[in-house]
């Protein structure tokens, strides 16, 4: 019998899934009664998404509008809680129906509950999407 997957291995084993564009396997990392939180997300976007069912129709798509080619800095910070982590990252890839370079820095604050994701809070920057011309996934 393996052990499971620490935090900060889960979350790094989800980001080579979105790598691969696995939205599935990505998907299938989280709790059914995950939550997903954006408490910067701009107006018109959603700011809290309850249940893997919803993170599955939100990042369904995801795909379509960023290829995502790297996660060149990421460091994992534990915390005092063992199954909560809080991550600092930057992403860079294209947007796809621009065509145009894309680069964004994340901070999330992840916990994992019986080796799934159980509550992600994602510290985006909203002013990245809010540019003419942006295309990221989420925008109406």
């Amino acid at each position: 019998m393996t052990a499971p997957m620490t935090p900060a291995e889960l979350y790094r084993h989800g980001l080579q899934l979105l790598l691969q564009k696995d939205i599935p396997g990505w998907v299938d990392l989280w709790d059914e009664d995950g939550v997903l939180e954006f408490p910067f997300a701009p107006e018109g976007w959603p700011v809290r998404l309850e249940s893997k069912a919803a993170v599955g129709d939100y990042m369904r798509h995801y795909p379509d509008h960023v290829d995502m080619h790297d996660f060149p800095e990421v460091t994992v910070h534990e915390t005092t809680v063992p199954e909560t982590i809080v991550v600092e990252m930057r992403g860079v890839g294209r947007l796809v129906e621009s065509d145009t370079p894309f680069g964004m820095t994340y901070i999330a604050v992840v916990t994992v509950k019986d080796g799934l994701i159980s509550s992600y809070r994602d510290y985006w920057n909203p002013l990245a999407v809010q540019q003419p011309g942006a295309d990221f996934v989420g925008a109406n």
